[in-house]
């Protein structure tokens, strides 16, 4: 059974929203919208826990543990639903839009009467913001921005999300008698960072029961089509889940053929047709002679050839098993048939995460708590990096840091012999510069630098800007590099073959950051700057402990950027990452 977290998690975030748009009590906004994280980043699953363990989550007092009970209890919340009536539906609908703050949205609407994105885009063409206070040239352009980016993530959803969903669907339907295998498939499959929908697969000789199993489960909402051979349903969060009951003769054809991509499997099928095959869901059959003129066509396929298991299916083909990761014809042929797929790297390889952070700034769990369970994970290294003191909110003091240096090095081996590493994640100013001097960045044993401001640089000064971030002998990583937020902020603009060409030239490594909205590096930028000579890191930059779990969505982008875990430095021997860390300081 999922966790609820995530749910209540919403429903706090969504009051902040109101609150905001409703020109409430700023303090009480960020107070809520404080403890929205905290309850999506805790451990426990929220909705077994008392009204005074709820208190016990941070930031959550008396009256927030109160509405989060009545959300459990009844589904929704009598504040919210009164802020709610208070706003015209256009106007939530307008906060929607990925750079638009809610009280922008609400200067629209009272000033313009515009409630909708449709409107919003209008108003904007026909120059109608021009002389609204707040509303200039490029806040105009930050919002067509944002509108882009809505319409093109459309109905897609995180990965995150996605995976929660399906393996939920796939634990209620493995438990059935009868159920040989199960699995999802497509692009969750292939680690796309988002998803359309939800594609499972079950081997089995009787198909109604799981069909009607699916129409029953708990987080079915609506039944879309129900069938022999494909039911479809539409669970409670809104994702659609396709589900597909094969023979379990034909499983693993199934398995390749459900899992895509579409253009990968144009590939494999015209490989099949040259061959005298065909490729379809239930195997790979050789194709029948043609009847002689006037003699009737044979009804049935040819000879099955392979179709149980993958490895079947693509040594028939002439091809390794190619994993999902890299099904996008993308080159993933050519190399299979030229000796040169990659040995991917999976999550296994992972010797330790080296970006996360703790209660000391923006994180929800201290500093032991956070270590004993990325031990629990098997990790030989670990690394805090919490936040420097330019990231003025998060209130970092050098005795602060040096204050925990001490508590890192106490803690040292005490969690299965697992080693802590003290580090920082530094800002990248709009220069190039980071926060604290030589002197001091010296202490730490390693150094992450991030982007977290001024993201409106030219690309000229952008690409500068990150260049000396490289040249600088204390930054070991540059964070979350494009700074990206899947569907609510894009990238920056920089010559990106220029500043990976820097991180090899300056033994500077490029982090694929695991958190599910940011899956920053893309895969199309891992290739190009794995091409260039770049060296990787795959980090969690989690804020509490459920977040190193997104290990392997991180794990995943690397896997679909052509990865090995000689590309990746936290696969590496504390012995040779130590040497890598140090290689660049004078």
């Amino acid at each position: 059974m999922a966790r609820r977290n995530e749910e209540v998690e919403a429903v706090l975030q969504e009051y902040a929203d109101l609150i905001a748009i409703t020109r409430g009590d700023a303090f009480k906004a960020r107070a809520y919208e404080k403890a929205a994280r905290a309850v999506g980043g805790y451990a426990q699953d929220v909705s077994r826990l008392t009204p005074e363990e709820l208190r016990g989550i941070p930031g959550v007092g008396k009256s927030i543990a109160e509405k989060v009970a009545e959300y459990l209890r009844t589904g929704s919340v009598e504040v919210v639903e009164e802020r709610r009536a208070m706003i015209p539906a256009g106007v939530r609908e307008l906060i929607t839009i990925p750079t638009l703050g809610p009280k922008k949205a609400m200067t629209l609407y009272e000033d313009l009467h515009i409630s909708s994105v449709e409107e919003l885009a209008n108003a904007i063409e026909s120059e109608r913001l021009r002389g609204l206070k707040g509303f200039g040239p490029k806040t105009e352009e930050n919002i067509l921005h944002g509108i882009a980016l809505l319409q093109q993530a459309g109905d897609r959803i995180d990965v995150h999300t996605a995976m929660t969903v399906a393996e939920e669907v796939v634990a209620g339907l493995s438990s059935i008698r009868g159920c040989e295998s199960c699995t999802f498939a497509g692009s969750l499959r292939r680690m796309r960072e988002t998803i359309g929908d939800i594609d499972v697969l079950v081997a089995a000789r009787d198909s109604a029961k799981f069909m009607t199993a699916l129409t029953e489960l708990p987080a079915t909402a609506e039944v879309i089509a129900h069938g022999e051979k494909k039911t479809s349903i539409r669970t409670t969060k809104g994702l659609q889940v396709d589900l597909r009951v094969l023979p379990p003769d034909s499983w693993g054809a199934g398995l390749q053929y459900f899992t895509g991509s579409k253009a990968h499997n144009i590939r494999t099928r015209t490989m099949a047709v040259r061959a005298g095959l065909k490729l379809s869901e239930y195997g790979l059959f050789e194709v029948p002679e043609k009847p002689k003129k006037g003699a009737k066509a044979p009804k049935e396929e040819g000879r099955l050839v392979a179709s149980r298991t993958e490895d079947e299916v693509y040594d028939r083909l002439g091809l390794p098993w190619i994993p999902p990761a890299l099904r996008e014809d993308r080159g993933e042929i050519e190399a299979a048939l030229g000796d040169g797929l990659p040995d991917v790297i999976t999550e296994h390889d992972i010797r330790g995460d080296l970006h996360t952070h703790t209660s000391l700034t923006d994180g929800l769990a201290p500093l032991a708590e956070m270590a004993e369970a990325a031990a629990a994970r098997g990790y030989a290294y670990y690394a805090v990096t919490d936040h420097a003191p330019d990231l003025y909110m998060e209130q970092m003091t050098d005795a602060k840091a040096l204050a925990q240096r001490e508590e890192v090095r106490r803690l040292d081996g005490t969690f299965h012999r697992m080693r802590l590493l003290h580090g920082t994640e530094l800002n990248i100013g709009p220069d190039g510069e980071v926060d604290w001097p030589a002197d001091f960045l010296a202490g730490f044993d390693l150094c992450v630098a991030s982007v977290h401001s001024h993201f409106g640089l030219s690309r000229s000064a952008m690409t500068k800007r990150f260049i000396r971030a490289c040249e600088n002998p204390y930054v070991n990583v540059i964070g979350h590099p494009t700074t990206r937020m899947i569907g609510r902020r894009p990238g920056v603009d920089a010559d990106w073959d220029e500043v990976f060409a820097a991180c090899a030239r300056t033994g500077t490594a490029l982090e694929v950051n695991a958190q599910p909205d940011r899956l920053d590096l893309r895969d199309e930028d891992i290739l190009r700057a794995k091409q260039l000579g770049a060296k990787f890191v795959i980090d969690t930059d989690a804020h509490s402990v459920p977040h190193l779990a997104f290990l392997r969505y991180g794990v995943g982008t690397a896997q679909r950027g052509w990865l090995t875990k000689d590309d990746v430095v936290n696969t590496w021997p504390l012995t040779k990452l130590r040497r890598f860390l140090r290689a660049k300081r004078p």
